[in-house]
């Protein structure tokens, strides 16, 4: 097993080499400063990491079905948005990480996130992933997106934006430092503004853990009565594809986002190399501090799994492959593997804060 910090090295270097001179060096710095914060942080910020070790923590999923999978997912990776008809839709909302890989390192991250995200206590990591293979076999079976406008009410409740947030939201869109962004940036923030040639500023944005280092510029103008406000990311190719060595696996974002059974987000695309999206404060993105939502929840956990099976069943005939690879393992099979993996990410965090 490299060592973590001969991995974290080699990362950045490739990190840098790929943006060149986009890339944020202080955003770094703070990435560094962010994932000292916790274990379940940590894990958030070093998918890299993950991505590397994957196989050596749970060699035996490497024989299982290969999807399109969502990669660097976690408790945080899911909020909401409004699809093309307005509906308010919960699910999955970042896929920086995309790529072909077996189905179950989806299902072993996203136990090992939440097996990590109390601190405070022992997690019960048994019905932690009870749930979601409840919620995931589930959506295996009937998979549909979780359009929140009729459906779901207790999970509509969750998501509902308090004033205070939305308050901080605008404050924090007024107070940015206006600069130009760069040609290809603002070409993106052009293209997904509301009405063509409106006239927009910009201003640099430092958000997320995984993705620091890139840079983000939001692009805010006046429209109808109102201002709206669109971010754009660069975007990379999957760490994935790098710890695999498959550098020819184009970027699967779109395809993700978009796939069969999503109600997706219209603002959300890819443009060039770009990732461009709406930002708004109606648009609540679960967050693991946040008490009164009880993402260790059997509910909670249970929808997590119902949505990633939603991605997963995207891939064309991937429910039943995984139906049969599912019933060929011991019980217990994810719990062993969220054990495994938790354990490792606490090493290499370890490691990290002697760094």
């Amino acid at each position: 097993m490299i060592q973590f910090s001969l991995s974290k090295k080699r990362y950045e270097t490739w990190l840098r080499k790929a943006l060149g001179s986009d890339f944020v060096a202080a955003d770094l710095a703070e990435k560094n400063r962010v994932i000292e914060e916790s274990t379940f942080v940590f894990l958030r910020g070093t998918y890299w990491r993950w991505a590397e070790l994957a196989f050596e923590i749970v060699p035996d999923l490497a024989s299982g079905p290969s999807v399109l999978a969502v990669g660097d997912i976690h408790l945080e990776n899911f909020g909401t948005w409004r699809d093309a008809d307005g509906r308010l839709v919960w699910g999955i909302n970042d896929f920086d990480e995309a790529a072909t890989m077996s189905y179950g390192l989806d299902l072993v991250r996203l136990a090992t996130s939440a097996a990590l995200a109390d601190a405070t206590s022992k997690p019960d990591l048994g019905s932690i992933c009870d749930a979601i293979m409840e919620g995931y076999r589930s959506g295996l079976a009937a998979p549909a997106p979780v359009v929140l406008d009729r459906d779901w009410a207790w999970l509509r409740d969750k998501v509902v934006v308090p004033d205070v947030v939305r308050q901080k939201f605008w404050k924090k869109i007024e107070q940015r430092k206006i600069e130009p962004a760069p040609p290809r940036f603002m070409k993106a923030l052009r293209a997904a503004m509301p009405e063509p040639r409106l006239a927009f500023d910009t201003a640099r944005r430092v958000a997320g853990t995984g993705s620091l280092g890139r840079p983000r510029w939001i692009g805010v103008a006046d429209w109808r009565g109102a201002p709206v406000v669109r971010e754009a990311k660069a975007a990379l190719r999957s760490a994935w594809t790098i710890a695999h060595g498959t550098p020819a696996e184009p970027l699967r974002i779109m395809e993700v986002a978009a796939g069969k059974f999503r109600a997706p987000d219209p603002w959300y695309r890819l443009v060039g190399n770009i990732i461009a999206r709406r930002l708004s404060p109606n648009n609540r993105k679960i967050e693991a501090a946040t008490i009164d939502v009880k993402l260790h929840g059997h509910r909670m956990l249970k929808a997590m799994g119902f949505e990633l099976a939603n991605i997963h069943a995207g891939t064309r005939g991937a429910g039943v492959a995984i139906g049969k690879d599912l019933k060929a393992r011991q019980a217990g099979w994810l719990v062993a593997a969220a054990e495994k993996a938790a354990a490792a990410t606490r090493a290499d965090y370890k490691s990290f804060r002697k760094m």
